[in-house]
């Protein structure tokens, strides 16, 4: 098996299509009115799918947590400290919300955390000083 993409099960479509489009840039491969709408960002490809729908396809009930939730996070790499401290700024000021402001990690990351709409966390990190 190989890995094909991530997909993240979706209250509002449209909403979340906006964040990663124009927030965090990922590319919309089809149209944004479809029931389930891929994105990709670097050659990964992620799958929205609306909630209700895949219910509907798979005849069960799912629980969904609400608000800021730890249950994954999806990690955005730039080149260096400094473009960690500036992606930041910049995607707080298109709307993510703030988690964690940029500090460096005993490791030697240089991280901060944002969240989508639906509370699923955005690591934007470096190891390049």
């Amino acid at each position: 098996m190989r890995l094909d993409g991530f997909g993240i099960f979706v209250k509002d479509m449209q909403n979340m299509i906006r964040f990663y489009r124009d927030v965090l840039g990922f590319e919309i491969k089809e149209s944004e009115d479809a029931d389930n709408v891929y994105l990709e960002k670097d050659g990964t490809l992620f799958l929205f799918f609306g909630r209700n729908d895949f219910e509907k396809m798979t005849s069960r009930k799912y629980q969904y947590v609400e608000g800021i939730n730890g249950h994954f996070e999806i990690a955005l790499g730039v080149e260096n400290y400094d473009a960690v401290d500036k992606t930041y700024e910049e995607v707080v000021a298109k709307g993510a919300k703030p988690i964690l402001p940029p500090e460096t990690e005993p490791w030697g990351q240089r991280t901060c955390y944002v969240a989508d709409p639906e509370g699923n966390l955005v690591e934007i990190g470096s190891f390049a000083n």
